[in-house]
């Protein structure tokens, strides 16, 4: 009796787990389209009436949100879309900028050489799509060639942090009207960095880096006045 009921004690986790995932999924997604727009509150009711599911993988999927810094969550207060915060985005800009300058040092210093044809084969699918104007195609080639110059870095996992700063960062420049206009230009830029570590220039490498990272900062400043409704 003990067995079964352990067993179905584990299978029920195993569910509710599977339906949070489902859940966080969809709002992540939403929240970071702006589907679902800064300062919107959401009810676990009302979300858990939507998928058709129970209050607890609803308050699973929030907490997760949550510890990202999608959702702010107060007790007996509604929860709501975190609005941007230029503190922030300033922090997050920081951090990737020092971890990723970091890993292209150490890719030009020591590369492995096996992540090379990768490299090569993401570039050219990069302007594949630009070709094509399939922009979501581009963003995930972009979020790809970043992990894969952290593994030609040998630092793979410094992906995780560089990812999580980029999406704070990304969820925003879907306000900007020239996020699209941009590819072009940032792949000039991907492959002028991939030319400088191959050449094992790593001061050529930093700048290449340093200019790509800041491209953004006009942007940013831009959506922050047009777009003030929406910032803390």
């Amino acid at each position: 009796m003990l067995d079964m009921a352990k067993n179905s004690e584990i299978a029920d986790g195993i569910e509710r787990r599977t339906t949070a995932d489902f859940v966080f999924e969809r709002l992540h997604e939403d929240i970071v389209s702006l589907k679902i727009l800064p300062g919107s509150k959401l009810s676990e009711v009302e979300v858990a009436r939507r998928f058709g599911v129970s209050r607890q993988p609803v308050r699973d999927a929030f907490a997760r949100l949550g510890n990202q810094d999608l959702l702010v969550i107060r007790p007996q207060k509604a929860t709501e879309v975190r609005s941007f915060s230029m503190e922030q985005i300033s922090h997050a800009r920081f951090v990737r900028l020092a971890v990723e300058l970091e890993v292209i040092r150490c890719a030009c210093i020591d590369p492995d050489e096996t992540v090379a044809p990768a490299i090569e084969i993401n570039l050219e699918l990069q302007r594949a799509a630009i070709e094509s104007e399939h922009s979501d195609r581009f963003h995930d080639l972009d979020y790809d060639f970043h992990r894969l110059i952290c593994e030609y870095g040998r630092r793979p996992l410094a992906f995780e942090t560089i990812k999580e700063c980029k999406q704070k960062i990304d969820r925003l420049c879907v306000l900007s009207l020239t996020r699209d206009s941009r590819a072009t230009t940032l792949v000039e830029d991907h492959c002028e960095l991939i030319k400088a570590i191959h050449d094992g220039s790593v001061d050529e490498a930093l700048i290449v880096a340093r200019r790509h990272l800041e491209r953004l900062d006009e942007t940013i400043s831009l959506i922050h006045k047009t777009h003030a409704e929406y910032f803390e």
